[in-house]
């Protein structure tokens, strides 16, 4: 593995970049967390969720011991970057929901910048240029609605300690909670069908009992829903390839 620089032995570890060797790291420092979790970002970027005083030298040995894997999750990056769907605002474009597609159709008016009405996807044509931001926020305020009564049955089967659920912008995660129990979904689950939305939802409600991906945290993902790994299949398979801007 080599020996550690005299700048790699120096004390705790801070939120920000770290580079080891030809690989950008983006450390983020959760004080309550209990272990070190390295994660490969759909947008290529690696990140580190590290507990507070963590020491750097361990951050690095850690890094250095699973290359392999970040540069094979690298390259799976790369490949899903290709096949993403790039999307025009015209009459006719394909957008989905709950797992169906529906054609977008810009009218002169309408009551809302953007609405879903009898299979259709209506966008107003003085919001194009913001047609972006408009779509995604029709996608939280649906997510909001939609998604209280969905994850109902599965916060009682966990006995999860949720406060709040939200839909939001999450960068490239589908989704993220706190010790407090509010959980976040990105919107772009709101394009899944419902069976892997409810996949992101039961890994959510997991982490509010284990913060890391350890066996016991699998096996709480397990006990909630037995063909898990199926359904994380599929979504890997299927969100590669879901609108992202």
């Amino acid at each position: 593995m080599g020996a550690l620089t005299a700048a790699e032995r120096l004390g705790p570890v801070r939120a920000g970049p770290l580079q080891v060797g030809r690989l950008d790291i983006d450390v983020v420092v959760v004080p309550d967390r209990q272990s070190m979790r390295l994660t490969v970002e759909r947008d290529a970027r690696v990140t580190a969720t590290v507990p507070a005083g963590i020491d750097v030298a361990e951050l690095i040995s850690a890094v250095k011991g699973r290359r392999r894997w970040i540069y094979n999750q690298l390259d799976v990056r790369s490949e899903d970057a290709a096949i993403r769907p790039l999307k025009e605002f015209v009459t006719g474009e394909g957008f989905h929901y709950l797992g169906r597609s529906f054609r977008l159709k810009l009218v002169d008016e309408a009551p809302v910048p953007v609405s879903l009405v009898r299979g259709r996807f209506l966008m107003r044509r003085d919001r194009l240029d913001r047609a972006e931001d408009e779509l995604i926020a029709w996608y939280c305020k649906r997510g909001r609605a939609w998604l209280p009564a969905r994850a109902k049955p599965w916060i009682q089967r966990m006995r999860a300690p949720v406060q709040d659920i939200s839909v939001r912008r999450l960068g490239y995660r589908w989704g993220s909670c706190h010790h407090d129990g509010r959980v976040n979904l990105h919107w772009a689950v709101m394009q899944l069908p419902a069976s892997l939305i409810d996949y992101v939802l039961v890994h959510e409600l997991a982490h509010l009992h284990r913060s890391d991906h350890s066996k016991e945290f699998w096996a709480v993902v397990a006990r909630a829903m037995p063909n898990y790994v199926a359904r994380r299949s599929e979504l890997d398979k299927l969100g590669a390839t879901l609108w992202l801007p």
